[in-house]
């Protein structure tokens, strides 16, 4: 860096002064550089994709948005996002520059972001019940009712779309619960601006003459709501000889009173909303409002305490099971939590999904148990709607039982990226059906006996409802889906369910290579590439190949359970392991204890409890079975489980031999209190009876 720049110093500062070097050690001046060149990598706010202070949009956060939002005298649009959706960094740009276009419109409609891929704002996303991203919600003004907004937005969110229902939305307040900073947007009789002649005005009178389909009034109007000295007006669908009597040759166009009285149309270079409001800011005695100070949402311009994580090194020709864990978790604790019932189509896909994790996952013992422990529960239970606070309690382990366990924590390894919102999650959703393909043509015999073993695309069926269903980025699951509908058909083994899978994600790196969501650390490239796999590239006639023989070897390799890394894995199957597992399980009880007590009211919650306590007396000391012996396990399991569930709710192990127990004591009690009364039933017989005569 110190050769960059013959003018700067190390680091892009500028020169010093002649001298400054020797006050300081060459030691200490490397020392002091590097402070300054950590200081300004860390500078706070720098990664997030919307930063407070330094974009046009208000960044909500987790405990502020309810605040924010309740009996607010401004309208407000919000747009939910995830920092791992691909589309929504690529749209960043596009919210940012309408952001910035409308920000004279505040505060009668003001622009925030609220980032659901961020860990603490998962329980607010679900309250506002954000099904995918980016969703654009509006929130009218002096509303004291919890709400989750109203969607206008639909496929069309160019700018001039997005403002034009902004205006609507606006005009569609009551006339009591209209922002106060919001002028009236209606238009004026033609006639009435005759009357704007004889008045003494001390301000302009700007008229906006437009046809009745066109918004230029309106945005002009907003535009200039928050100068003085200026009053903007609009008239709509005016006649031909109208607009002859003002000389008015064309619409849109201005009409302009002076405060003097005088008055005439405006000749203006480009009939556009910038020009017109452009000019009309620009006239003598214009100029912005001095506004007391609006209240600032908290945190709104604080700064962020935003980390800054540890680089993790990594090699690229392993498989990291912190990504493939860290993605199972997000796929089950944040976008699952988007559903708060799960019913019909839904609660299919996401049991399949189950069944091949279940299967195919090469998991960990504790993350293997849950998820055979999830998949006996949702095959057995007989209900056609699941409420999603019921998984998550069997995922966050509330039954205690023994050796299960899913990391809650976001752990990224190979799919690290430079910046928090690159890579993460999709690059690790990738990385979990990869492996599912590949180990369902590895072992053909393990999906035996679940509805799934009849086909090879039923993986990749799986995937390809569950990216329909759960995934929250909207536009990939249109694209997956039309790559799906292409070709996904035709295949006719496993083999050949893997390669559509490595083929498919090439054509995806090829379709986003270059665009905003790529990480210029990780650009995307075809893979493998020919560093770690040199057999898979060939040169047929001058033109790059595919050997797919080899590359069907290297994925088979690639995501084997031979060539997982346990390295950053929390909750590892290790010595030492287990005390940090136990305490992790006990902090995460004791902070929803008291949730935990006010579900036990809720009737759905006591409908599902039954098969909670199967699951928790199926699972208190059995180990994870073996798969070979899973079919006639399975069996036992659903005896057992009609069994208890029959008796109703809250019995544990200690309930059930306490029952026992009485029950035996009962029974001798009984037959010993009826000897008793036998035998002296007997003897008084004897001693009072009578001698015949």
């Amino acid at each position: 860096m110190a050769a960059a720049d013959g003018g700067r110093a190390e680091g892009g500062f500028p020169a010093p002064r002649r001298g400054w070097r020797t006050l300081l050690p060459p030691p200490l001046l490397l020392l002091l550089l590097l402070l300054l060149l950590l200081l300004s990598c860390a500078s706070p706010g720098r990664s997030r994709l919307y930063q407070a202070g330094v974009d046009p949009v208000w960044v909500l956060r987790a405990g502020m948005v309810r605040q924010v939002l309740r009996d607010s005298p401004s309208a407000w649009l919000v747009q939910f996002y995830s920092s791992s959706c691909g589309h929504c960094v690529s749209f960043a740009p596009t919210w940012r520059a309408l952001a910035g276009d409308v920000h004279e419109w505040d505060p009668a409609i003001r622009v925030g972001v609220l980032d659901c891929g961020d860990e603490e704002n998962y329980g607010t996303c679900k309250e506002y019940g954000i099904p995918y991203y980016p969703t654009f919600r509006y929130f009218r003004a002096f509303t004291r009712q919890f709400t989750t907004g109203e969607s206008r937005l639909g496929a069309d969110r160019e700018p001039q779309t997005v403002r034009q229902t902004m205006i609507d939305f606006l005009q569609n307040h009551s006339r009591e619960a209209k922002p106060p900073a919001c002028p009236p947007l209606e238009p004026m009789q033609p006639e009435d601006i005759f009357a704007l002649f004889d008045k003494n005005l001390l301000h302009y009178t700007a008229v906006i003459f437009e046809k009745t389909d066109s918004y230029v009034g309106r945005e002009v109007i907003l535009d200039l709501s928050q100068y003085e000295n200026i009053v903007v007006k609009r008239v709509s669908g005016a006649d031909a000889v109208f607009l002859e009597k003002l000389n008015i040759p064309s619409v849109p166009s201005t009409y302009l009173i002076y405060p003097n009285g005088s008055h005439g149309f405006i000749p203006i270079l480009k009939p556009l909303r910038s020009f017109f409001s452009s000019y009309l800011k620009s006239l003598h005695g214009v100029r912005r409002k001095l506004l007391s100070q609006l209240p600032t949402p908290v945190g709104q311009n604080r700064e962020e305490n935003m980390d800054v994580k540890e680089w993790k090194d990594f090699d690229k020709s392993k498989l990291y099971m912190a990504d493939l864990e860290s993605g199972l978790h997000y796929l089950l604790r944040v976008e699952l939590a988007t559903h708060k019932t799960l019913e019909g189509a839904e609660l299919k896909t996401f049991k399949d999904v189950v069944i091949l994790l279940a299967k195919l996952f090469p998991g960990q013992q504790p993350v293997m148990k849950l998820l055979e422990t999830l998949e006996v529960w949702l095959v057995s239970l007989p209900l056609d709607k699941i409420p999603y606070d019921a998984i998550l309690d069997l995922l966050n382990n509330k039954m205690r039982i023994s050796g299960l366990f899913l990391t809650n924590r976001i752990q990224w390894v190979g799919c690290q990226g430079s910046r928090p919102e690159l890579r993460g999650y999709t690059c690790s959703f990738w990385k979990l059906f990869h492996t599912l393909t590949v180990q369902a043509a590895l072992r053909p015999k393990a999906l035996l006996n679940t509805g799934l073993e009849d086909s090879p695309q039923a993986v990749l069926r799986t995937m390809e409802r569950c990216i329909q269903s759960f995934f929250g980025c909207r536009d990939c699951a249109q694209h997956f889906a039309e790559m799906a509908r292409e070709s996904l058909s035709s295949l006719k083994t496993l083999d050949e369910a893997v390669l559509w899978l490595w083929e498919k994600h090439n054509v995806v790196n090829a379709r986003v290579a270059g665009d905003l969501s790529e990480d210029p650390k990780f650009p995307k490239v075809q893979w493998p590439t020919p560093d770690i796999c040199p057999a898979c590239h060939e040169e047929i006639k001058g033109a790059h190949a595919w050997n797919k023989d080899q590359v069907l070897q290297f994925l088979k390799h690639h995501y084997s359970s031979d060539n997982i890394v346990y390295t950053y894995t929390e909750g590892q199957a290790h010595p030492g392991e287990g005390v940090l597992q136990e305490e992790q399980e006990k902090s995460q009880l004791r902070k929803e204890g008291q949730r935990n007590e006010e579900k036990l009211q809720d009737p759905q919650t006591l409908l599902v409890a039954g098969p909670r306590v199967v699951d928790r007396w199926m699972g208190q000391d059995s180990p994870v079975k073996d798969r070979g012996k899973k079919g006639a396990e399975s069996v036992v399991q659903e005896d057992m489980k009609q069994a208890v569930s029959f008796l109703g709710v809250g019995f544990s192990n200690v309930d059930m031999s306490l029952c026992i127990v009485l029950y035996i004591a009962s029974s001798l009690f009984l037959m010993i209190m009826y000897f008793f009364f036998r035998m002296r039933s007997k003897r008084w017989k004897v001693r009072y009876s009578r001698p015949y005569v």
